[in-house]
């Protein structure tokens, strides 16, 4: 899994400066567990938002919004609501961002609300654990299934 966390709010709302009609996406799987992007996170984005002055146009969470068919079955469903959008606001890790901005097809701006830190291993307490700095070098078959880079 892809660990993000939300960027700082002054960031977020410099980087909409100009936009006031506001889009919400949200990612159904990493963002939501480790809770950047679920639906409490994309809630409390909506509130926060609102009372700094955007109007929320709607939202969606999809699974995952870094798989293309999943995304856009979303956006079908909210095309109205992101026909009066002039952004969109995606609380994902990059993967996500990139895939909302490869299936608009109307030309939103669209802006992060996350940076995403790591790929992890979740225990079954919902720890995180860093063991992939995904370098496209792996030579986990040679290091014992330990990654010498990410240690």
């Amino acid at each position: 899994m892809i660990i993000s966390q939300q960027k700082p709010w002054a960031d977020l709302l410099s980087s909409l400066k100009g936009y006031s009609k506001i889009f919400l996406i949200g990612c159904g799987e990493c963002a939501t567990d480790c809770h950047s992007g679920g639906e409490p996170e994309v809630a409390k984005m909506q509130q926060l938002l609102e009372e700094a002055g955007k109007i929320i146009t709607g939202s969606c969470i999809p699974s995952a919004p870094c798989v293309a068919a999943k995304l856009k079955t979303e956006l079908a469903k909210n095309i109205k609501a992101l026909r009066q959008s002039e952004a969109v606001l995606v609380l994902a890790c990059g993967l996500g961002v990139q895939s909302v901005k490869d299936n608009d097809r109307l030309g939103l701006a669209v802006f992060p609300a996350c940076d995403s830190l790591f790929g992890a291993v979740m225990d079954a307490r919902g720890n995180f654990f860093e063991k992939c700095s995904m370098c496209a070098e792996c030579v986990l078959a040679e290091t014992a299934g330990i990654c010498p880079i990410t240690l």
